[in-house]
């Protein structure tokens, strides 16, 4: 799978709501950070995980599943198993008529369910990070110092 950078560009500048499916509420847990990462950038973040219904994360209350959002989503960002994808998918298609993205995070693919999508009209991401091409497509990310002016190779 190879997305041009333009087209991720395209998604995270026009997206304004994520529902986050699988986010944690542990501070060290990839999900967790990744939210907050993306709360922290202006998205309105929309926490699901049925283990943690009710309780607040980043302002928001967490909900059981995307039938419980009552409001327009842009995208839902997967934070489950491969194999759970396609209920995840076949609900958000049900649920969001406006849908603009399916991004299925690092490590997780499904092939059909992402048709299943395309076909509808939706974008599909698998097996990339949001908050990482954010990072990477707008200038934010730094490797142990390099790209930021502070270490020089030069004498």
């Amino acid at each position: 799978m190879t997305y041009s950078d333009a087209h991720l560009r395209d998604i995270l500048t026009r997206t304004k709501t994520v529902a986050v499916v699988g986010v944690s509420t542990n501070p060290v847990r990839p999900s967790y950070y990744v939210a907050r990462y993306l709360s922290l950038k202006g998205y309105t973040v929309i926490p699901v995980n049925p283990g943690h219904v009710g309780k607040t994360l980043f302002g928001a209350e967490i909900v059981g599943s995307l039938s419980e959002i009552n409001r327009r989503v842009d995208m839902v960002d997967i934070f489950r198993r491969s194999d759970a994808v396609p209920p995840i998918v076949d609900e958000a298609l049900e649920q969001f008529p406006d849908l603009q993205t399916i991004w299925m995070q690092i490590g997780v693919e499904h092939v059909e369910a992402a048709a299943r999508a395309e076909a509808r009209g939706v974008d599909v991401i698998m097996n990339r990070c949001p908050k990482i091409e954010y990072q990477r497509l707008f200038g934010e990310l730094r490797m142990g110092g390099f790209n930021t002016g502070v270490i020089s190779s030069k004498l």
